[in-house]
């Protein structure tokens, strides 16, 4: 008997033996697939799930570009953009998992779902709800290393991330040649568990091996947040002084924040970089106030994400079929200069460009590596 045969035959007696333990405590049909999870041989597609996007807010420009291309993908659909669910966790992953829980058992789990789950360890109770009910999940930027789409059949469809450390690095590099090789940076990061605010911060120190007279006089979590980022720099200023001669930002709204605090101290020359390409960072990056960011498409990224969610659990394609490539992936980027930003801008952010949805890896980059 082949192996495939006799794995085959275990799954089946694995799948009855769950099926007469549920009955005899009263649970029967879909409720008993729900109870154990479903088989990976039996796992359901629904014709018309409820699509939804779980992210942070929208008050931020690049969840509000991610959150728009999601929208973009449902109207795509002949749906109305309010058709898709919105789950707002405000950093919180504790609410992040409960509004998913939440929805779960709202649509019986015939939910598909895109989601950054906030911090990478949230990502596995996450997913682990997901596919218990019977739900579809695709997800972004945040996930543990040890965690994989393939682990879990069908359910969970994908993930993406970008390969942040390169990018950085190469802003790093634009800043600290513009500090003519020497001086001290400071470094202000998103949420320290989050895995982008990791690489970001990584691409700076590989930086940093090659420009021995920089000093990194301190780097600190400002939580993708303006508000936060003011504080931080406004504190390095106090603590630094003119000892600081470039700044390394782990996104644009940090970048808002940073320069905010630079004009209170009558500070407009200080070399920065940031990461995201929102418009109004490009528009910096166009006026020498920025010297370069990097576009992460994020409305591609929030419209592919939930397309791929869909299509799998509509049954259009089977995730478990497709090569790992297609599980975990890399988005694309951008470098956005002031030599480029112009034209930058009239391509991405004065037109949406159309996008063909069912074009799910089209412009990815490929597998993601881990180290």
């Amino acid at each position: 008997m082949s192996t495939f045969i006799k794995d085959f035959i275990e799954k089946e007696k694995l799948s009855r033996r769950n099926f007469l333990l549920a009955s005899a405590y009263g649970v029967s049909g879909a409720a008993a697939m729900r109870m154990f999870g479903p088989s990976p041989v039996m796992a359901a597609t629904y014709d018309d799930p409820t699509i939804a996007w779980s992210y942070r807010n929208r008050t931020n420009p690049y969840w509000n570009e991610i959150v728009t291309g999601g929208e973009a993908f449902v109207e795509s659909l002949g749906k109305p953009r309010d058709a898709m669910v919105h789950l707002i966790n405000e950093g919180s992953s504790e609410k992040s998992l409960g509004d998913v829980k939440s929805l779960l058992a709202k649509t019986g789990g015939e939910l598909a779902l895109a989601i950054d789950t906030n911090d990478a360890p949230n990502c596995r109770p996450i997913v682990e709800a997901v596919s218990e009910a019977g739900g579809y999940v695709s997800t972004i930027w945040n996930k543990t290393d040890d965690l994989h789409p393939w682990d879990f059949g069908d359910h969970y469809v994908s993930h993406m991330t970008w390969s942040d450390e390169g990018p950085a690095e190469e802003t790093a590099r634009i800043l600290l040649e513009a500090m003519g090789g020497k001086g001290g940076v400071v470094h202000l990061g998103g949420i320290a568990s989050n895995n982008p605010a990791i690489e970001r911060l990584q691409g700076l120190k590989n930086a940093l091996k090659d420009y021995p007279e920089v000093e990194l006089l301190a780097a600190e979590p400002a939580d993708w947040d303006t508000q936060k980022a003011n504080q931080v720099m406004s504190a390095f200023l106090t603590r630094f002084g003119d000892e600081i001669t470039g700044v390394h930002c782990a996104n644009d709204t940090i970048a808002y924040g940073v320069l905010e605090a630079l004009r209170a101290e009558g500070i407009e020359d200080m070399p920065i970089v940031s990461y995201d390409g929102n418009p109004q960072a490009v528009g910096l990056v166009a006026e020498g106030k920025i010297l370069a960011t990097v576009f992460t498409n994020p409305h591609w990224g929030g419209g592919i994400t939930a397309a791929l969610a869909y299509h799998a659990a509509r049954g259009d394609f089977k995730p478990s079929e497709e090569p790992q490539e297609h599980r975990e992936f890399y988005g694309p980027t951008i470098m956005v200069t002031p030599e480029d930003a112009a034209e930058f801008k009239a391509n991405y952010l004065d037109s949406t460009p159309e996008y063909d949805w069912s074009d799910f890896w089209g412009p990815t980059g490929g597998q993601i590596q881990y180290k």
